[in-house]
């Protein structure tokens, strides 16, 4: 699905039950089928309403496209939607979002949530008893329904809502057959929507998991995605941990993620920049109530590290602490036991057998004899962020930074160096750290000119 003016996410439950007779497969594959085709009836049904977050708006989208608030008709333009929930504060925080998101298409979505109207009159009747003994095993869950749809703004509200019903059905099509895929006897795993942005020309797409199932298992239905979508074979795309992220779901961690994308780039005569990819979490002195003031600004670049291979999907653990940190070097042989639990500085090639060890992953090292030479290294660097990717930890002396991107010129040599700095002790203020330049672009005199320096060039694992 290729991304447009504007993003509708439905979201909303609706309730999955049957009764089975028998625990036969082909029975109790025939009955799943069933229900998951009278879901399907239900969100047909002119009783479906959709309710626009923010508004007094309802739509009956199987209703001849009836609509309630103001002056809103079927065969208005889907954009009249966002003025009705855009008042002076929350258009001031969709800026906001919009300048914080610029490289997120979502940052301007209108988020809709799906309902049934359960209040029409029906038929008057006397109730009726019944009673049987024949016994039935009851199967029931609740779907989690949660659908987006990118359409252009020009287009009819009517029009709209039967793109966002037809993407409902396409999703309880999807959740069947996630459903019979992974039956375990008459254990139903709830089926889970997921939304990734992938490369052009493919662009938005929703993958539907069974929970409780790990990526780890999942490979051979990624890999059929893959082929699908004609993507490559060597990263992945599709795991969870790569759904893209909306605006209004904040982080429960507490990290900022990608300040850097916050900066405008360098002006170099003939310069381009190249920056590391995808997601990562900012680590710095003081979090996570660890007083490391003055020594783990290797452990707080190396977390960043970490926190961008788990979040781009290749790892599953969580970032490492700093005990699980020394322990690591410890049960490699970098280190005596002594170290545990203390104060003691680390360097580049002791983040690159940490990412061994706990990761799995390899790393280059790039040995600079004074800092002087890292402004002639504009080539080997750009080339890393265009193939890995990477955030590149660099020690020098007492002190480790976090190269996030360079700006580089071929032509002229000119080079900029984007900075994310681990010696931060503040909160987590976007402002702060963006007008300080704890996140920011540096020219070759930020380093010493006569100190060597170490860097850390952690390589992508080949998997999907």
């Amino acid at each position: 699905m290729v991304v447009g003016n504007i993003i509708l996410r439905l979201r909303g439950s609706l309730e999955f039950k049957c009764q089975l007779d028998s625990t036969d497969v082909p029975h109790v594959q025939k009955v799943i089928s069933r229900t998951f085709e009278a879901l399907g009836s239900q969100v047909k049904a002119e009783s479906l309403v959709l309710s626009l977050s923010s508004s007094p708006v309802f739509l009956w989208p199987n209703k001849g496209g009836h609509a309630t608030a103001g002056e809103i008709s079927p065969n208005r333009p889907c954009k009249d939607l966002q003025q009705l929930i855009q008042t002076d504060d929350q258009e001031s925080s969709r800026k906001k979002s919009a300048k914080k998101d610029k490289n997120n298409p979502t940052a301007g979505i209108i988020n809709l949530t799906l309902m049934t109207e359960v209040t029409e009159p029906g038929v008057l009747s006397a109730p009726t008893l019944l009673r049987g003994s024949k016994k039935h095993h009851l199967l029931q869950t609740t779907l989690p329904m949660d659908c987006v749809v990118s359409v252009l703004s020009s287009e009819s509200i009517s029009v709209v809502c039967g793109t966002l019903v037809g993407a409902l059905c396409s999703q309880l099509g999807d959740m069947e057959k996630v459903a019979l895929r992974h039956m375990k006897g008459t254990a139903l795993l709830i089926p889970q929507p997921f939304h990734f942005l992938l490369p052009a020309p493919v662009g938005l797409v929703t993958v539907v998991y069974p929970a409780g199932v790990p990526d780890s298992q999942l490979e051979t239905q990624r890999k059929e995605l893959h082929s699908l979508f004609e993507l490559p074979d060597d990263r992945p795309y599709l795991r969870r941990a790569n759904a893209l992220h909306f605006p209004d779901e904040p982080y429960k961690d507490g990290y900022l993620r990608n300040p850097h994308v916050h900066l405008n780039h360098p002006a170099l005569e003939n310069g381009k920049p190249y920056l590391v990819q995808g997601v990562y979490s900012y680590h710095h002195y003081m979090q996570d109530r660890v007083d490391d003031n003055g020594w783990g600004c290797a452990y707080r670049s190396l977390q960043t590290i970490c926190s961008w291979f788990q979040q781009q999907g290749y790892v599953e653990r969580a970032v490492p602490s700093h005990k699980e940190i020394q322990q690591a070097l410890v049960e490699v042989g970098d280190k005596q036991g002594s170290f545990l639990g203390s104060r003691q500085w680390i360097g580049s090639i002791e983040v690159a057998a940490v990412l061994d060890q706990l990761l799995g992953v390899t790393s280059k090292i790039m040995f600079v004899s004074q800092g002087s030479e890292l402004a002639s290294k504009g080539r080997e660097l750009a080339n890393h962020f265009l193939s890995e990717g990477t955030p590149i930890m660099i020690g020098g002396g007492v002190l480790a930074h976090t190269i996030l991107g360079v700006a580089w010129s071929e032509t002229t040599g000119q080079i900029r160096y984007l900075i994310l700095d681990p010696h931060y002790t503040g909160a987590e203020d976007l402002q702060v750290i963006t007008d300080k330049g704890w996140c920011g672009w540096k020219g070759p005199e930020f380093w010493d000119q006569n100190a060597y320096y170490n860097l850390c060039l952690p390589q992508r694992p080949k998997t999907i």
